[in-house]
């Protein structure tokens, strides 16, 4: 299996992003490859400063870079010879078995939607944040950002998209999904909320257990937690926000360090034919390890055949 990975995305590339590849390498198991994109000179340089031996791994030149503030579309359309179209050229011919970046999240989410298309049948592809619980457990919160505004039907597809993620990629059985809501009894929040909740109490494939609210994000409730983009990405963001701000003020707990963003590496974009695992932008070394190891499983696992035998044989939304 190889496993593409964007040198020249993300604020510290690419100097942390051969860092992370070297440290993955040494954690991947036998016949797990890398195939590493970017600029050739400064790859080898790179692994050259590390005393990595660059034959242990694939490079793919790519001269040219789609930059954070660039315009998704534009930028991936009229730089065919970016790292990230180079990846994606590489995923669509089956050269490699996933593509990672900590690049332009938009531009990983407008290639995964041109060149390995959204699979059939569903809406909208979303991003996942992994929430971890009191138990020790894991949950997942989706979508965090890829869709700001989201209808009914669209809130109902994350449910199942969400399940066969955590149940395939992360081993969690009948997992529980819920709506994130202002309050728990039925008819609680605003108008798609309302009606997001009368079509996923229908749901037959998956286990729909009613609305939950913000504090219950870490607790045992769902293991799946819907949401549209905008109030996703406010969450993690807070997340984030108030680990940092324990961080600075010295608060020591295991609990607390799960909500690093490096440990969990990325966030697989669900919904399209293939594995494609987007990094967090500021994404250091042990990140990129982490997020290479996520891509391995999403690929092992063949979460985009799981899901579109799940779309094919059903009616969903």
């Amino acid at each position: 299996m190889k496993i593409g990975l964007d040198i020249m995305g993300g604020d510290y590339a690419p100097a942390e992003i051969i860092k992370g590849a070297a440290l993955a390498m040494q954690e991947l198991p036998k016949g797990v490859t890398l195939t590493l994109i970017g600029d050739e000179k400064a790859i080898n340089e790179g692994l050259s400063t590390l005393n990595a031996p660059a034959d242990k791994y694939e490079i793919v030149h790519a001269q040219d870079v789609i930059n954070m503030g660039e315009s998704p579309i534009k930028a991936f359309t009229q730089k065919p010879h970016s790292s990230i179209s180079i990846g994606f050229q590489l995923l669509t011919e089956k050269k490699i078995a996933a593509f990672a970046s900590a690049g332009n999240t938009g531009a990983m989410l407008v290639g995964s939607m041109y060149s390995i298309k959204t699979i059939a049948g569903v809406i909208r592809p979303c991003l996942t944040s992994m929430v971890p619980k009191e138990s020790g457990k894991m949950g997942v919160l989706l979508d965090v950002g890829a869709n700001a505004d989201c209808k009914p039907d669209v809130l109902y597809q994350f449910g199942l998209l969400g399940s066969l993620y955590v149940e395939h990629v992360y081993g969690i059985q009948n997992p529980k999904v819920a709506l994130m809501n202002i309050g728990e009894e039925e008819g609680k929040g605003n108008l798609v909320s309302q009606a997001a909740y009368d079509i996923m109490k229908t749901a037959k494939q998956y286990n729909f257990v009613g609305n939950v609210e913000g504090f219950d994000l870490c607790n045992e409730k769902a293991d799946v937690i819907v949401c549209d983009g905008f109030t996703g990405n406010v969450i993690i963001k807070q997340a984030e926000g108030i680990y940092d701000l324990l961080k600075k003020r010295k608060v020591v707990d295991p609990f607390i360090d799960n909500f690093n963003y490096e440990f969990h590496g990325g966030s697989p974009i669900l919904g399209v034919n293939g594995a494609v695992v987007v990094g967090h932008g500021v994404s250091n070394a042990n990140a990129i390890k982490n997020m290479v190891k996520l891509s391995k499983n999403v690929a092992e696992s063949m979460l985009a055949e799981k899901i579109k035998n799940a779309f094919t044989f059903a009616h969903v939304g």
